[in-house]
């Protein structure tokens, strides 16, 4: 009974982290994600999937290495901290645009690119979690 109850709830927490996660990913927009994806925008479906994709990774990482709830929430969220530097990173070495303008004008390629990049990072961070 113990195990289907940490079972449970693991799970609940999982889920919880998963939609903060992507809840402060849409504070950083200046537009509305759910709006963009209703008119059809592609990038930023592509932009918000990778995000949602890289807090997956990091998070069932962080999950299948630690048996303390308290312990995954705690590497979610330094694998979350380096998600959202890798891309204040990637917006400062692309001087010439600023990423979210590209996302709302549609501008396919940005979002790609920063799809794997957030992908990536997610793979990369997630070596680390321990």
């Amino acid at each position: 009974m113990t195990v289907a109850i940490n079972l449970v709830v693991s799970v609940l927490v999982i889920i919880v982290l998963q939609l903060l996660g992507m809840l402060i990913f849409s504070w950083m927009t200046p537009f509305k994600d759910m709006e963009e994806l209703k008119k059809g925008n592609v990038a930023v479906g592509l932009a918000l999937g990778g995000k949602f994709l890289a807090t997956a990774i990091v998070l069932g990482v962080a999950a299948y290495t630690n048996t303390s709830i308290l312990f995954m929430a705690m590497w979610f969220a330094i694998g979350y901290v380096c998600l959202v530097a890798a891309y204040w990173l990637f917006e400062l070495v692309t001087p010439g645009f600023h990423i979210a303008d590209m996302l709302q004008k549609g501008n396919v390629a940005v979002a790609t690119l920063l799809c794997m990049v957030f992908i990536g990072t997610a793979f990369a961070v997630s070596s680390l979690i321990v």
